[in-house]
């Protein structure tokens, strides 16, 4: 189960957010079935306020859209840090798999 709020970010959204969660955890949830995470879909969000409010620790996710499609470039950058990201996520196995 996925609780969902957009709009332009703001703190507040994460004690909404776990309102949300905490209603549909109590009356949604089936058993054995996953607790429900909270995505917040925004237009720009502020990574220093996210990190301040622990939403890494939560089940609450934020993620932004773009409004406008940016040039080119930039979503090739972005796509390319986005690699990099995941990349350095990875177990290191692909360097243990070459020796």
């Amino acid at each position: 189960m996925v609780a969902i709020e957009i709009g332009e970010f703001e703190a507040g959204f994460k004690g909404q957010m776990e309102l949300s969660l905490r209603y549909l955890e109590k009356k949604e949830t089936i058993d054995g079935e996953n607790q429900p995470i909270g995505l917040i879909l925004c237009t720009g969000k502020n990574e220093e306020h996210i990190e301040l409010m622990q939403l890494d620790k939560s089940n609450i996710k934020v993620a932004e859209y773009f409004t406008i499609l940016p040039p080119k470039e930039l979503l090739q950058e972005k796509l390319h840090q986005a690699i990099e990201i995941a990349k350095n996520k990875l177990p290191n196995s692909s360097q243990e798999n070459k020796n």
